[in-house]
């Protein structure tokens, strides 16, 4: 079985429709909008910041859960000089990005190591790799899950639980449409394609981490080799 949260749009929503075409039980979870899926029972609408309803969705799931990979897309985005950012708004994306994150990740490591099974992805940034201005906030949100990962992968490897990273770059998806036509040539500069990436390689990665039992705790670049 697969949980995505985030489905509502970009890569979430992109995930889904992959692993729908190739017959996966898949499930999804949506903040305000289901992303146009219709009336399937197969969603949850959920405010990832809200550890409780996280973990009343996944109870509820137990009885149909056999093998769970839970990826996680939801995620927000505040741009913005720190010296002039709002307090409120940089602590929103803390909470949704990360404390949002291990708030699934807790909902669902009971039950993966009852089935000594268990496939955990999260997608960190190429942001906090490079040291973008206005990007604090969603750098320091980004950057919190790899030591996360790290900690949740060493007390879980034991129980056949794998827990990764993967740090996207540019691609034509998702929070892409946030950025000014002239900072997206900027950025092709640095790409040495000069292209954003074809969003079916986030697919690729993503199943080759739900196929391996040996990558653990890892940080994966994939990134057309920005610089």
């Amino acid at each position: 079985m697969i949980l995505i949260t985030g489905v509502s749009g970009g890569i979430g929503k992109f995930l889904y429709q992959e692993f729908k075409k190739i017959g996966e039980d898949i499930y999804g979870t949506y903040f305000e909008t289901n992303g146009n899926f219709g009336s399937q029972n197969n969603f949850f609408q959920l405010d990832v910041t809200d550890f409780k309803k996280a973990q009343s969705i996944v109870e509820g799931l137990t009885e149909k859960i056999k093998n769970l990979v839970l990826i996680n897309c939801a995620g927000d985005n505040y741009d913005c000089y720190a010296h002039k950012s709002s307090q409120e708004e940089w602590h929103k994306v803390i909470e949704i990005n990360l404390i949002g994150t291990y708030n699934m990740i807790r909902a669902v490591l009971p039950i993966m190591r009852v089935q000594n099974f268990g496939r955990i992805i999260n997608f960190s940034s190429v942001v906090a790799e490079l040291g973008i201005p206005g990007t604090s906030a969603y750098a320091a949100s980004k950057a919190g899950l790899w030591g996360m990962s790290k900690s949740i992968a060493v007390e879980n490897a034991s129980k056949g639980i794998t827990i990764n990273n993967l740090n996207l770059g540019y691609f034509d998806i998702g929070m892409i449409k946030e950025i000014s036509e002239d900072y997206k040539k900027i950025i092709k500069k640095r790409i040495p394609t000069g292209e954003f990436g074809n969003p079916q390689n986030i697919f690729y990665a993503v199943k080759f981490l739900i196929d391996s039992d040996y990558i653990n705790g890892a940080s994966i670049d994939i990134n057309g080799g920005i610089f």
